[in-house]
């Protein structure tokens, strides 16, 4: 082929196949007009679909089940009330308690001890990680002492403390307060030493002294260990106070147990386990709303 004999532009050279016809390309219409591309339709998980039952129902479905079980094998024979009594004695135990006034008393005594106990091991265990978490020099001279005394079983100390504070509520407030410090100290301590040394930095970069510091940086990032130490804490004051109404008690939950297990009242017990394990919990819903409250600055996962 020459030069005059040159093929038009766009067609194909010799030897070519010949273009195949290709469909055209319609446009996708819609109600708002026409579009070019393909038309976008939203994908919808498989779980969107399901439906799941109340939260609250789900965390109910297993105490109820085995509250159930409980009182089937009470009725039937099966679990004597002389081990454990049912769920229904307990009950009407527990309407008798309350209505001649000795469970709220106790109640009102147990939580006195626990809430002195409480703020003295707080106040101690807050101190002494600060003047260790802080300095040098007071880790070198408070955490040795601290962590020897940790090591030490805190109810193995109930006769030191009978014999230095007598057989009153001293002893049982010093008890609690053991149990407490250790726990905060740690929490607090590790919180402390574990702000991120590029915080510190920055707030230097900044001008922060060595108080600004302290105050801006390093106590609310020690602030999440704090709160995970004080649940801890309060589980060891309901804990010690346990064991502290053992030392010669004249009212209180521990002195309705220790009546309770001379005469084998196991109802009485139960109802006094109950009113420590609904106290507990209330305290630690306490804690976790005050935790929401002074974290709203830290995201954190909630689970799926």
């Amino acid at each position: 082929m020459t030069v005059d004999q040159a093929a038009p532009p766009g067609a194909a050279p010799p030897g070519a196949a010949p273009p195949r016809d290709e469909p055209p390309v319609r446009p996708v219409t819609s109600t708002t007009g026409p579009r070019t591309g393909p038309e976008l339709v939203p994908v919808v998980p498989v779980s969107a679909g399901r439906r799941s039952a109340p939260r609250w129902l789900r965390r109910a479905a297993v105490p109820v089940f085995l509250l159930a079980l409980w009182q089937v094998l009470s009725a039937s024979g099966a679990l004597e009330s002389d081990i454990l009594a049912s769920p229904g004695t307990i009950a009407r135990t527990a309407w008798t308690l309350v209505s001649d006034g000795t469970l709220p008393s106790a109640m009102f005594v147990s939580l006195q001890r626990v809430a002195v106990g409480l703020a003295a091991g707080v106040l101690a265990g807050v101190l002494l990680a600060l003047a260790s978490g802080l300095s040098r020099l007071g880790e070198d001279l408070v955490d040795p002492v601290v962590q020897m005394l940790r090591s030490v079983p805190w109810v193995g100390v109930i006769p030191l403390f009978i014999i230095w504070l007598g057989i009153g509520e001293a002893p049982k407030i010093a008890l609690i307060s053991l149990g407490v410090a250790f726990h905060l100290y740690l929490n607090v301590y590790a919180g402390i030493r574990g702000v991120d040394a590029q915080l510190v930095e920055a707030g230097t970069s900044l001008g922060l002294g060595r108080w600004g510091l302290i105050r801006h940086v390093v106590l609310p990032g020690a602030l999440p260990g704090a709160m995970t130490g004080l649940r801890y804490s309060l589980a060891t004051a309901w804990l010690a106070l346990v064991f502290g109404e053992q030392v010669n008690a004249d009212d209180g939950l521990g002195f309705l147990m220790n009546q309770a297990r001379e005469f084998f009242r196991t109802d009485v017990i139960v109802v006094c386990l109950v009113v420590y394990a609904v106290l507990g919990l209330l305290a630690d819903f306490i804690v976790r709303t005050l935790e929401r409250l002074l974290l709203q600055w830290r995201p954190t996962f909630t689970g799926q």
